[in-house]
C-alpha cells in the first residue's frame, strides 16, 4: 500500500512545490512508483514537469468537484516511475462547489484510495494557504512535510500549521502524523541559517530531516525548462540534495524503522 504525504506550509515561498517535483523525481529514479498530485491552482508543479495545463484531458479539479477518476486522469511525465495529477486555474473554485458535498473534508481522501495501492509514494503538492483544498489533502494524508525557509520569518506560521494539524489530527483524520521539517533555501555561510535549523532541531528533534536544500541556481532554473533537477543538471548541489532527501526519505519508511519509531 502506498503512503500519502502532503507537502504543506500556508507561507509562501519556501520551495513546497520544488520540493514536491524534485523529491517525486529523485523517488522515481530510486525505483519507487509515485504520483505527484498538484493541489495548488497555481499549477507550478504541472508546468514544472514539462506539461501544460490546458492540455490535460482532466486534472484533480474535475476529480474533486466532477468524481472523475484519479486513474484517469494520470498523466505520464519525464520521468520513469513519476505519474501526475495535474491542476489548472479552476481549481480555485473548487471551494465553493465541494461545500454542499457529503463529506467534503474526504472528497481527497476517496478519490487517491481508488489508486494508493498502485504507488508506493502519493505526493500532495499543497497551495500556500490553509484552506478548503489544503484540508482535503491534509484529510487524505499519512503524514505532513513541512518545509521552512532558512530565513529570519521561517518559524512563523509554523504555530498555526501545527494547530491546523492538530485540528484534523482529532477531527478528520487521527493517522495524520508530521514525516518531518525540511529546511530549504539553506546558505551555510549565514550564521541565521544555521541558528535556525539548531532552533528547529531543538524544538522537533527528529523530525527535522538530516538533509537540507541549499540555495542553488540550477535548481531555481530547472523549473523554466520544464525539467526536475536531475534531468536540468544531474550534478548540481540541488540534485544532490534532493537525491539524499529521497534516500533518507525511503530509509524512514522501511518497516523496520516505522517499527522503531512506534516505540
Amino acid at each position: 500500500m502506498g503512503k500519502i504525504i502532503a507537502i504543506a506550509n500556508q507561507k509562501g515561498g519556501v520551495g513546497k512545490t520544488t520540493t514536491a517535483i524534485n523529491l517525486a523525481s529523485c523517488l522515481a529514479e530510486a525505483g519507487k512508483k509515485v504520483l505527484l498530485i498538484d493541489a495548488d491552482p497555481q499549477a507550478n508543479a504541472t508546468s514544472g514537469l514539462g506539461i501544460d495545463p490546458r492540455e490535460a484531458q482532466a486534472s484533480i479539479y474535475e476529480c474533486l468537484v466532477d468524481d472523475y477518476p484519479v486513474a484517469s486522469a494520470l498523466q505520464k511525465t519525464c520521468i520513469k516511475g513519476l505519474s501526475l495529477v495535474s491542476s489548472r486555474i479552476d481549481l480555485v473554485g473548487a471551494e465553493l462547489e465541494l461545500i454542499n458535498k457529503p463529506q467534503r473534508e474526504r472528497v481527497l481522501r476517496s478519490a487517491l484510495a481508488t489508486v494508493k495501492d498502485d504507488f508506493d509514494f502519493l505526493l500532495i503538492d499543497c497551495s500556500p494557504s490553509l484552506g478548503f483544498i489544503t484540508v482535503n489533502a491534509l484529510t487524505a494524508a499519512d503524514s505532513v512535510i513541512i518545509p521552512v525557509q532558512a530565513e529570519y520569518f521561517a518559524l512563523e506560521g509554523i504555530t498555526q500549521l501545527l494547530n491546523t494539524i492538530r485540528i484534523i489530527k482529532s477531527r478528520l483524520n487521527p493517522q495524520l502524523e508530521i514525516e518531518g521539517f525540511l529546511l530549504t533555501m539553506y546558505d551555510a555561510r549565514l550564521r541565521l541559517a544555521n541558528q535556525i535549523y539548531e532552533e528547529l532541531k531543538g524544538h522537533f528533534g527528529q523530525m527535522v530531516f538530516s538533509t537540507v536544500i541549499p540555495r542553488n541556481i540550477k535548481l531555481s532554473e530547472a523549473p523554466s525548462h520544464g525539467l526536475p533537477v536531475i534531468l536540468y543538471d544531474s550534478d548540481s548541489r540541488g540534485a544532490i540534495s534532493h537525491r539524499q532527501l529521497a534516500k533518507e526519505l525511503i530509509a524512514r519508511n522501511k518497516p523496520e524503522a516505522a517499527q522503531k519509531a512506534a516505540k
